[in-house]
């Protein structure tokens, strides 16, 4: 049995790394376990896009303390965060009449954002196609991150601030026991540790930890589909670029637009919707551009039914609605990937309490690069302090 710990944390996405972050800022000992060569899963393989514009209730106010702390982080090492704001560019009198609406709700919270006019927008973003803008609602403060690069740099930032800090990547744990003073942790090579709490940010990993747990949860998995074009560092495009469907799609605007509900889809969005397709852009540092997303569903026991393969019907769904709203050509992908996300059909997230010290909390959907700094920090508060 090695050293005990105050808490140990099972998988390094940034919902467990941020467990360890607001843990380690109490002063507490931590152990950060990942089971892979480093985090592999939907934190490194989304838009890097922070969009509290797009949450709902305490989920916004959890993304404005993300923004919050990833501008603090950057102040202090480089984790790749570029405040270039949010736009969403409206492509008809339907999404127009949204994004007026959920203006209207900000303008009430305090949370600013700026209409702009179709001009505004072709001189703000000049790769954007004036046949698609019509007008368009711009929040400043949000920020852009490197995906593939800002949980890296988050790791390397904890591990020279924090003594207290254990980070172990290679690190599957294959099991887990109450005792009465604590937590055992078991991993697969034999080595156990001793922890006063752990929580499990298993991500769609569902067969190793209280299997029948997962198994029970109701949760889904959605797999999404996602491309990078070439670099084009002159291109102009900054920020991060949300477009019609995401209008018609994003929680934000089904809670606080009265029209949400009352307009239709035009024929061209209907097999776009039938396969959770809306297109956003988002610029990174080398100038290439991450285009996505589509979306396709599976039962969390059934996981393996979405496969493995990229389909082509659907990279070329995306990329000609790309090509309908900007002006360069989106048909110079150097890679293409697939990500896999659980997530829950009533929940936010998933909350287990398995006994009084082994705590899971998962399933966070596709919120968690914008809602996870601030829901971690609440977590460990709940964990904690009751």
């Amino acid at each position: 049995m090695q050293a005990k710990f105050d808490l140990i944390v099972v998988g390094s996405g940034i919902l467990g790394t941020f467990h360890a972050y607001h843990a380690l800022l109490r002063g507490l000992k931590v152990l950060l376990l990942e089971k892979d060569n480093y985090p592999v899963g939907a934190t490194v393989r989304n838009f890097g896009q922070a969009v509290p514009s797009g949450m709902v209730d305490q989920w916004f106010w959890y993304g404005v303390k993300g923004l919050e702390v990833y501008q603090a982080l950057q102040k202090e090492f480089d984790i790749s965060v570029r405040n270039n704001g949010s736009v969403y560019i409206a492509s008809d009198k339907d999404e127009q009449q949204l994004i007026h609406e959920l203006k209207t709700h900000y303008d009430t919270v305090g949370y600013a954002c700026d209409l702009l006019s179709s001009d505004q927008v072709l001189k703000k973003y000049p790769a954007i196609r004036s046949s698609y803008v019509q007008e368009a609602l711009f929040f400043p403060q949000e920020v852009s991150l490197e995906p593939d690069k800002m949980i890296h740099r988050v790791h390397a930032y904890m591990q020279s601030r924090f003594e207290n800090l254990t980070l172990n990547y290679n690190a599957p744990v294959i099991g887990a026991e109450q005792l009465n003073e604590g937590v055992c942790v078991r991993r697969s090579n034999g080595t156990s540790y001793l922890g006063a709490k752990l929580v499990i940010c298993n991500g769609n990993e569902f067969k190793l930890l209280f299997p029948d747990i997962f198994s029970a949860s109701g949760q889904m998995v959605s797999k999404l589909q996602m491309l990078r074009t070439v670099p084009m560092p002159k291109v102009e495009l900054e920020g991060n670029i949300l477009t019609g469907l995401t209008i018609r799609r994003y929680e934000s605007f089904e809670m606080y637009c009265p029209s949400f509900n009352q307009i239709g889809t035009p024929e061209h969005y209907l097999e776009l919707k039938k396969w959770g397709i809306h297109i956003l852009f988002k610029k990174a540092t080398d100038g290439s551009f991450i285009i996505g997303d589509s979306h396709e569903y599976a039962d969390s026991n059934q996981v393996d039914d979405l496969g493995f393969q990229i389909s082509s019907y659907i990279n070329r769904l995306m990329l000609n609605e790309a090509q309908r709203i900007v002006n360069f050509d989106v048909q110079q992908i150097a890679g293409s990937w697939a990500g896999y996300y659980p997530q829950h059909p009533e929940k936010n997230i998933v909350e287990v309490n398995v006994t009084d010290d082994i705590h899971i909390r998962t399933c966070i959907g596709g919120k968690g690069m914008t809602a996870g700094i601030g829901y971690t920090e609440a977590s460990i508060q709940q964990l904690f302090d009751h």
